[in-house]
């Protein structure tokens, strides 16, 4: 049976910590490509995407419009068992998303860097979201409440979520969809020799 799996995205002024790199329209066209990574790869792990839009988007797959906060969005609408994805996973794979499918556990959770949650599997019928801060410390807790011991998902691929202008250089190296082509095509890619600790991010604009 496929697993229904909600995708949250922000279409209205989506990805605006990234308005150093890219324009209004820029961001826009970016997060529609990453969305389709998205969406592609979950329904190549076995899953059945539904995106939950902020507003109208075209899409190849369902699309429910909710202007509510995240948090409230999704808890209207998460109906066990269900699979939360967050859009910006531009790294996802299918294999890296059937690790999360088919983990045992009532509550399965992909975190993501810097305390977020990236994905989600829940199979409790008392399981309820809380994007706020750090998410992946009340997931757990709120598990933990209702008696579910949550499994841990480890992936790298589901951890980088594409938010800030550092994640782009992690898309360039390692992506492979319509989002790193889309970066290609706008002409970023890496710097080696920016930065101390890690590359850079150069965009020729010429």
């Amino acid at each position: 049976m496929s697993l229904d799996v909600l995708v949250p995205f922000a279409a209205t002024e989506p990805k605006t910590r990234l308005e150093g790199v890219f324009g209004p329209e820029e961001r826009a066209e970016f997060a529609r490509a990453m969305l389709r990574d998205v969406c592609a790869a979950i329904a190549a792990a076995g899953g059945s995407p539904t995106v939950l839009s902020t507003a109208e988007v075209e899409s190849r797959w369902p699309v429910v419009v909710d202007e509510r906060p995240l948090t409230a969005a999704v808890n209207a609408r998460l109906e066990p068992p269900m699979a939360v994805v967050m859009s910006d996973l531009a790294l996802a794979t299918p294999e890296a998303l059937s690790r999360l499918f088919d983990a045992d556990g009532a509550v399965v959770v992909a975190p993501g860097l810097g305390g977020g949650t990236n994905a989600l599997v829940v199979r409790h019928p008392e399981f309820y979201t809380d994007y706020h801060g750090a998410s992946i410390e009340d997931h757990r807790r709120i598990a933990e409440e209702i008696g579910a011991d949550p499994t841990v998902v480890d992936s790298f691929r589901l951890a980088v979520d594409v938010d800030e202008p550092d994640d782009l250089v992690e898309l360039t190296l390692h992506g492979e969809g319509a989002a790193a082509a889309w970066l290609e095509g706008a002409a970023v890619g890496v710097d080696p020799d920016r930065g101390e600790k890690r590359v850079g991010l150069d965009r020729d604009r010429s």
